[in-house]
């Protein structure tokens, strides 16, 4: 079966890179034939095609960008394929229907206006599913399908890196920094933990706001931020555990990426968080924006060690039977079979 992936992505990005990994696991079945259309990000180019996916670049610009349009859906009905996958708003509003099975995937609660000319959607979670449904999908057309994490082995950097001092306790956060990642819940949860050290990775227009919170606190010896880094699974390896303080998270894909890398999790009640992890027993979670709540989880897992190792524990279990690239790769290579025989 011929499939198109159709992704109009920022450079970089958590939806970005399971694109890359999920397109890149697909490659390897014989069942399916594909071909990536995607902004023309050269190192992203590169990334799939270092995988053996064929890729091609486009504009994906806004409504006046008919030329880039026209290119884009010329070359999808050149492809001829038999299933369209679209990722994220513009490219599915961007994709029209054809001569082929249009499937949206949803990452996140989207404004819908951008998925109804699909004929399949694809949620990343069980509350996605429902908000496609209450949003007049039709029930039976709609699929819980997860992310699944890079599952590179890798090694931990010197636990003194970014002039870390190298004993005292050590937690991670990363991901983009905007309002709704929580991050300033953190920092304000961090000032009631003694001597413990954060590394913040990633970028976004919260940046300056957070270094100004974290000076307000006393914290500039304290935090690290590291930018966007494309190497968070290996600063897992490092910390003593993962934070996800989001207020809002479609799935939070960083859940799988802890589980699969051994890093305990602590993270808020937020859609997706709260969907996945048992808590307790694969991470804990807090109440939203509940500085003393999330002050108290992350002491409690850095001074009890036998906590610490039974969320490891039940978080690679859970991640094996339900999150694995094998299960969810199966996953969609069942759904693209089904979806072809009507």
């Amino acid at each position: 079966m011929r499939v198109a992936q159709i992704l109009a992505g920022a450079a970089q990005g958590g939806a970005e890179n399971f694109f890359v990994r999920l397109v890149a696991g697909l490659e390897q079945r014989s069942e399916v034939e594909q071909k990536a259309f995607i902004r023309g990000h050269e190192h992203r180019i590169n990334s799939l095609e270092s995988k053996g996916v064929t890729a091609e670049g486009f504009r994906f610009g806004g409504k006046l960008d008919v030329l880039g349009h026209w290119q884009y859906r010329n070359a999808l009905k050149a492809y001829k394929p038999d299933i369209v996958m679209t990722w994220m708003s513009r490219a599915s509003g961007t994709t029209p229907a054809g001569n082929y099975k249009l499937v949206n995937r949803l990452g996140h609660y989207y404004n819908l206006k951008y998925y109804r000319q699909a004929d399949y959607w694809v949620g990343i979670s069980k509350g996605i599913c429902k908000h496609l449904i209450d949003g007049g999908m039709p029930e039976d057309r709609v699929f819980h399908i997860p992310n699944f994490a890079d599952e590179t082995p890798v090694t931990a950097i010197p636990r003194d890196s970014f002039e870390t001092p190298i004993d005292k306790p050590l937690m991670l956060a990363a991901g983009r920094l905007h309002v709704n990642k929580g991050f300033d819940i953190l920092l304000e949860s961090l000032a009631s933990i003694p001597d413990a050290t954060l590394w913040l990775a990633g970028a976004g227009p919260e940046e300056e706001n957070l270094k100004a919170l974290c000076h307000k606190l006393g914290l500039d010896d304290r935090v690290r931020f590291l930018g966007w880094r494309n190497d968070v699974t290996t600063l897992m390896k490092t910390a003593d555990l993962f934070v996800c303080p989001s207020r809002h998270e479609g799935l939070g894909s960083i859940v799988m990426e802890s589980w699969a890398h051994e890093c305990p999790i602590i993270a808020t009640n937020s859609q997706g968080p709260g969907e996945a992890i048992d808590d307790g027993v694969s991470g804990l979670i807090t109440p939203v924006d509940d500085v003393d709540a999330l002050a108290n989880a992350l002491n409690s897992v850095l001074s009890t060690p036998e906590l610490k190792q039974r969320l490891v524990e039940g978080g690679s279990k859970i991640y094996s039977e339900r999150y694995s690239q094998q299960v969810v790769v199966d996953q969609y290579v069942d759904l693209y079979q089904k979806i072809l025989k009507g």
